[in-house]
């Protein structure tokens, strides 16, 4: 982990009781994806749909009133596809923010679609990769995306498949439709076979202090330059009780640094390591006001010591 301060401080003087405040997010740094270079604290556009993520917002006009308070923070790193809602999220996306501004890198994924009832379905072959690229761009009414992320939706080992999934990115991205060619979900091997065919901008996989089992990608990652952005980086939203934001030690080291649980479990995540870019979803601006106020903390080696106690590091992926 880094160790950019010795003391356990917060820049600024803004608490967590005061999240309207509208925090900014340059306080966490930058790191490239693509071609561009992004505040380490992005946004991730799927709760903007309704619940299960499937349908439209619950709130149309929060949805866009959190979008418009996230790039006014200084976000310019969103997340999103076409399968959220489906369709809808990216609508709601120009409605709010087209034109867009021209650092902004929209970055979404490619593999998945919803039926008629909301499951999820493989669309991962490679003209469907291709189709879901192009619906993202007329969607969104961009010419190109800053990434997209091949997801591997079956768990399956890298093969032939594999690669002829790859190629179909590599070929719009020669063409100019994206910028940087992505991963998620992925095993080490993945990561390992795309880097021999082609530049890989980002790799999206589950990691929080509760799920630590890419730690081995991050590390890979972080040695090539490539961007990690870990999805529900505050553990799964829904479903089970969330151990991170729960846990009794993570709660009293939030009340001893004047923040949240959620803000002390994404400030580990951008104290781990400098190419982690975190995109934390929320329908609400004081849930985004709070995430972004988690760039302010700064964590001791003591902290660090303790919170590792408590979430120890899991098996290698």
């Amino acid at each position: 982990m880094t160790s950019e301060n010795n003391d356990v401080t917060r820049r600024g003087s803004e608490s967590a009781d005061r999240v309207n405040a509208s925090p900014t997010v340059e306080s966490s740094g930058t790191f490239a994806i693509g071609h561009f270079r992004v505040n380490r604290i992005g946004y991730g556009a799927m709760q903007l749909a309704g619940d299960n993520v499937f349908g439209p917002p619950r709130d149309r006009d929060e949805a866009l009133q959190v979008l418009r308070a996230a790039i006014k923070s200084g976000i310019n790193h969103i997340d999103t596809a076409q399968f959220y809602g489906p369709d809808t999220v990216n609508e709601v996306i120009r409605e709010a923010l087209f034109p867009y501004p021209n650092d902004l890198a929209i970055v979404s994924k490619v593999a998945a679609r919803r039926d008629e009832v909301g499951a999820v379905l493989a669309y991962d072959d490679p003209d469907q990769l291709r189709a879901g690229i192009e619906e993202n761009l007329e969607s969104l009414g961009v010419n190109q995306l800053a990434a997209v992320n091949l997801r591997i939706m079956d768990g399956s080992k890298p093969g032939d498949r594999f690669d002829a999934q790859l190629a179909s990115l590599v070929q719009a991205h020669d063409e100019g439709l994206i910028g940087g060619i992505g991963l998620s979900n992925i095993a080490r091997e993945h990561l390992h076979r795309a880097l021999a065919q082609t530049q890989i901008a980002c790799v999206q996989n589950l990691f929080n202090l509760a799920d630590q089992r890419s730690l081995d990608i991050l590390h890979d990652c972080e040695s090539w330059g490539i961007a990690f952005v870990p999805f529900c980086p505050l553990g799964w939203p829904r479903g089970v009780q969330n151990e991170i934001l729960t846990s009794p030690a993570l709660i009293d080291i939030a009340t001893r640094l004047a923040a949240t649980p959620a803000q002390i479990a994404l400030a580990w995540l951008l104290d781990l390591a400098p190419n982690i870019l975190l995109i934390p979803g929320t329908r609400t601006r004081q849930h985004l006001f709070e995430n972004i106020g988690s760039g302010s903390i700064r964590l001791d080696e003591a902290t660090r010591a303790e919170i590792d106690r408590h979430f120890p590091i899991g098996p290698s992926s």
